[in-house]
């Protein structure tokens, strides 16, 4: 069994992590995004979902550690996430005539109950909407 060892991480080195982490990302959603071809076929592939998926991550980090990112990680991690919804943006409008679009699966099709009370709309300190999902009374 391989022993731990509790290493001191020096604030740099954190920083450069931090980088990478985001860049790995990015480069993951770009390639979703059709902006790397694949390597074995040599074609790009746009799964859109999954390309918002890895955005929509982007963005719950930079929210999760704002205020404690200094200015390098929180200038890069901005610069990703824009450049990716750009794209993103520019990915729903062309047309897929030169790239090859993968569908999700279809999932099964369930059937709804009416509800019979509907979660009231709230709002919280800053006046923003709350979206509460309700599963019906049970």
């Amino acid at each position: 069994m391989a022993e731990y060892q509790n290493t001191t991480v020096s604030s740099g080195e954190m920083t450069q992590r931090f980088i990478e982490f985001v860049m790995m990302q990015a480069q993951n959603a770009a390639f979703m995004l059709g902006q790397i071809p694949h390597p074995q076929t040599g074609k790009a592939e746009v799964n859109l979902d999954m390309a918002q998926m890895l955005i929509d991550q982007l963005v719950m980090i930079q929210e999760k550690t704002k205020g404690n990112l200094n200015s390098d990680e929180s200038r890069i991690l901005a610069g990703a996430i824009s450049n990716l919804q750009l794209a993103f943006v520019e990915a729903v409008r062309e047309e897929p005539s030169n790239k090859t679009v993968i569908q999700p699966e279809a999932s099964p099709q369930v059937e709804e109950k009416p509800r019979e009370e509907s979660a009231p709309e709230q709002t919280d300190p800053d006046g923003k909407r709350k979206f509460v999902k309700s599963y019906g009374s049970g």
